[in-house]
This record gives C-alpha cells, structure tokens and sequence, in this order.
C-alpha cells in the first residue's frame, strides 16, 4: 500500500489478554494473498504481554483502550479508525487461509445488494468441523449457527444469503454503519453482530455467505464461562426488544416465548452449575430491563425499508 493511498480493507481484531493467540493470527494475515489492506488491533486494556508481541508486527496499526470495554466497544474503536470504505472484523483467536480475506472481499464486492459477507468458520482444534456457515434467525427469534459443529463434507459450499455473519470472520461495508449505525456497545460482547444483522436486514442490506473464504477459529478462546452464559440470556431479550416487529411478534408471540422458556427450563434443571444460574440472571434481568431499548427501538424500527412478509420469509429460508 502506497504512502496517502487508501486501503482495499481494514481488517480490525479486537483482543484483550490475547497475547497468546496473536502471532497465529497475524502471521496468518501476512500470508494473504490480497494485498493494499491493513491491520488494526484494538489492545482492550490488556495485562499480559500484548504489548510486546505487537512490537513485532511493525505492519499493525495499535488502538489502546485504558480498560476492557468489551467486544462491541473495541471493534467500535477501530472501525473509527479504520481507513477502507470495507471493514473486515477478525477474531484474535483464529488462522485465517491465505485466501480468506481475498475471497471475502471480492464476494462482498460483487454482491451490490450486500452490505454485509460471512466466512466459513472451522474450529482451530478439530479443522474438518464447522463453527458458523453464517448466522440464521427463525420466527421465534432465535439465532443459531449455520451447520456449528458438522464436519464439513462440502454441504455449505454454495454462495447463498444468509440472515448475518458471524462477527469472529466477517466483512461489511461502511455503508452499513452509516446507514444503521455501529455496534451496540450496551451488548457488551456475544449477539452483538446478530443485532447488527437484525438492523441491517431491516433496513435493507443483505448477507453474502463466502464459502470459499475459510477461517480457523478457536472458539471461546478468551471468553465463554458464566459471564458468558448471562450475557447471552440477557441480550437474546434485548435483541427482541430492539428489533423484532410487533405485528410479526402477535402472530409468532407462542413460539418466541417458547423458545425463552425452553432456555429457563433448561437452566432450572441445571441450576446447580455455575453457568446456569447465569443463564437464569441473564433471562431476568434482559426481562427486567427491556424498557430501556425501547428508545433505540423507535429508531431502528423507522429505518425500516422490509415488510413483515418479505421479513418471515427470509427468516423459514435462514437467509
């Protein structure tokens, strides 16, 4: 990349107490194939020895936060400071194909409807399995991960819309975020990239799944545990209270509180295990404190451009 020429993409890896993971991941992005883009780390307030395993990529551009704000704040950060017209998230814990970002960037590119590209993601410990073939949502609500845990025998190799990406290896255009604004840094970590799906879809973006754009990724490498498990609970009702449509919530209301029960009740019968019982506080103080989404509600439900109908649809495809 030239002096004063602006890069292809932006590739922004958010870490915190990550230094173990990093050189796997940015050894991987040196290896790419696409060449005109840069790397930007935000340092969430990390303890360990970041700092010093960053000094060796003199290629990285290095965000410091004084504290760990989370996931959604520091992918936040460096899409501020992010030079490309398309932002790549990465995950810290992860190894890329040479090809990844050269392919997810060309699929973003080709799709004029897409404002939003998922990867492949494989696990890191067990390569022939699949994480994420790119994030669907049904009717009641729920998101899931496309084909997580199946052995990849080539069954999520076609190009296809998808509902959203997973954020751990995704792709967007800053169109999006101009239009619908960044993360939700009230998420803290975990569904935030759902939510910005939901928006995004709302507002008439699609999702472009990029099969050929494979990502290796150590899953819940540097978070997962109880916090986790409420954080989850919690945002799963406030990825409700922002975005479902009330006209769709009064004719699939049985089956979003269904699925809501069926976490408690799971929960409840596990209520002795520490992660549980985080569940169970997540779901009620998601349930406690919807109210306060309602403002950002208004907002992204008048920004809408899709009907109820076209809206359903997509959700029984998982596009």
């Amino acid at each position: 990349m030239s002096p004063g020429e602006a890069p292809v993409a932006s590739v922004v890896i958010p870490t915190w107490n990550g230094a173990r993971h990093l050189p796997t991941c940015l050894d991987a992005l040196r290896a790419q194939t696409l060449s005109g883009f840069e790397v930007i780390v935000v340092d969430n307030g990390s303890i360990d020895d970041t700092a010093e395993v960053l000094a060796a990529y003199d290629e990285v551009r290095v965000v410091r936060l004084p504290e760990n704000r989370g996931f959604a704040a520091g992918v936040n950060a460096g899409i501020a400071a992010a030079g490309a017209d398309i932002i790549v998230l990465l995950n810290n814990d992860t190894e890329a194909d040479p090809e990844w970002l050269e392919r997810l960037v060309a699929g973003l590119s080709a799709d004029p409807r897409a404002g939003m590209a998922a990867s492949k993601l494989r696990l890191l410990d067990d390569r022939a399995r699949l994480h994420n073939a790119g994030d669907t949502v049904d009717l009641a609500g729920w998101p899931a991960n496309r084909g997580a845990w199946e052995v990849d025998t080539g069954q999520y190799d076609h190009e296809r819309h998808v509902f959203g990406p997973c954020a751990a290896a995704a792709a967007y255009r800053r169109e999006v975020f101009d239009d619908v604004g960044l993360f939700e840094e009230r998420f803290g970590s975990y569904m935030e990239d759902v939510d910005l799906a939901w928006r995004a879809r709302l507002a008439g973006w699609t999702c472009v799944y990029v099969p050929g754009a494979v990502v290796y990724h150590q899953v819940s490498a540097t978070g997962g545990g109880p916090l986790a498990s409420y954080l989850v609970a919690r945002n799963r009702v406030w990825l409700l209270a922002r975005n479902y449509p009330a006209v769709m919530l009064t004719r699939n209301g049985r089956a979003v509180a269904a699925a809501h029960w069926a976490e408690v009740r799971d929960a409840l019968r596990a209520w002795r295990g520490a992660e549980a019982r985080a569940t169970l506080r997540g779901a009620l103080v998601g349930l406690l404190s919807w109210p306060l989404m309602l403002p950002s509600r208004r907002r992204v439900q008048a920004a809408r451009t899709i009907s109820d109908d076209e809206l359903e649809d997509l959700m029984r495809m998982g596009a």
